[in-house]
């Protein structure tokens, strides 16, 4: 396999003697048991290493003396990205995974509706298992959302966004089984009301 056991490790140290080991393969537990079986080896100085440690072999005493960023990173397009946890490569992973669905539509200063909401739906199955249109089911959950807010608590668009895009979410999940991305969009419009 590549991977020497216990044995033949004890018997490389045995011919090679170094006077350093840095163990370099494994899982931490994996480095650990090497510098214990290298201690045990008769190896005057073992410095265990982990993921972007810097190790200074000489001069004096081997030892760990700086880290070095480590992680993966993502080729995008042009760019190099870094694999954090709410960046665009595992955006993209979700989007790929539940599809999305969009919802747009303008209100005014008061919170009423101007206009039929507009509703884009991609990567989502067109309809549910009995049949059901998905985006009929989507125009629901927005519809009865916007609904069930009081008239007064309907200016505040950011609340009207969240509600709706929570609603939508939970409506597609319900029926597909799983939790799209959801973004909503209000266009606020001044004017006389």
């Amino acid at each position: 396999t590549g991977h020497p056991r216990r044995e033949e490790l004890k018997q490389m140290y045995g011919w090679l003697k170094p006077a350093v080991a840095v163990p370099m393969h494994g899982e931490a537990r994996h480095l650990l048991a090497n510098a214990q079986l290298a201690r045990e080896a008769g190896v005057k100085t073992v410095v265990p290493a982990f993921n972007g440690e810097i190790v200074r072999l000489a001069p004096g005493q081997a030892k760990v003396v700086d880290d070095a960023p480590v992680g993966r990173l993502f080729r995008d397009g042009k760019l190099i990205v870094p694999d954090d946890s709410e960046g665009p490569v595992r955006a993209r992973r979700k989007l790929a995974f539940s599809g999305i669905v969009m919802v747009a539509f303008a209100m005014n200063r008061k919170g009423e509706l101007l206009c039929d909401p507009d509703v884009e739906i991609d990567g989502v199955p067109e309809e549910d298992r009995d049949g059901e249109s998905m985006l009929d089911l989507v125009l629901d959950a927005v519809e009865g959302t916007l609904e069930s807010i009081p008239a007064a608590r309907r200016k505040d668009a950011a609340m009207v966004e969240d509600a709706v895009r929570r609603s939508v979410r939970s409506a597609v999940a319900e029926a597909w089984g799983k939790k799209p991305i959801c973004k909503v969009m209000i266009s606020v419009i001044e004017g006389k009301a």
